[in-house]
Order: C-alpha cells, then sequence, then structure tokens
C-alpha cells in the first residue's frame, strides 16, 4: 500500500532528486529508488562488518589472516 510522506529537501537533496529526475523517473520513482537503494547498501555494509567480526573472532581464521600477513610481508621487496 502506497502512502505519502512529507519532507523537506535541502539544496544537496534538491540537487541529487534532480539528477535522478533527469533519468526519465518520476519524482515519487526516484525517491523510491534512493530510499530503497540506501537502505539496500546498508544491509550489505551492515552484512559485511558482521562477516569481518566473525572471522576475527574465529581463531583458526585468525592465525590464517597471521600467516598470510607475514608470508606477504617476506614476498615485499626491500628499499
Amino acid at each position: 500500500m502506497a502512502r505519502a510522506v512529507s519532507v523537506r529537501l535541502d539544496d544537496e537533496a534538491l540537487q541529487a532528486l534532480a539528477r535522478l529526475e533527469a533519468t526519465g523517473l518520476s519524482r515519487s520513482q526516484a525517491i523510491r529508488k534512493a530510499l530503497v537503494g540506501e537502505a539496500e547498501r546498508l544491509r550489505k555494509r551492515e552484512s559485511l562488518a558482521a562477516e569481518a567480526r566473525a572471522l576475527e573472532a574465529d581463531p583458526s581464521d585468525r592465525q590464517e589472516m597471521l600467516e598470510v600477513a607475514a608470508l606477504m610481508e617476506s614476498l615485499r621487496a626491500t628499499g
């Protein structure tokens, strides 16, 4: 079900909206697309952060990270 929302946009947001509308989207489509897109980016960032925390908390993964880092350091060119 669609619901109307009222929002005040600053100059930066108005310019961003104009860029989206310039692609052929209606104002409503542009706003919906921006909201859904930003929510998806946030979900992905949170998911990646949780995955990184899980890897860092796993002792065997942590040991492997240290070993890879040591190997990379040993392969680094000197000078």
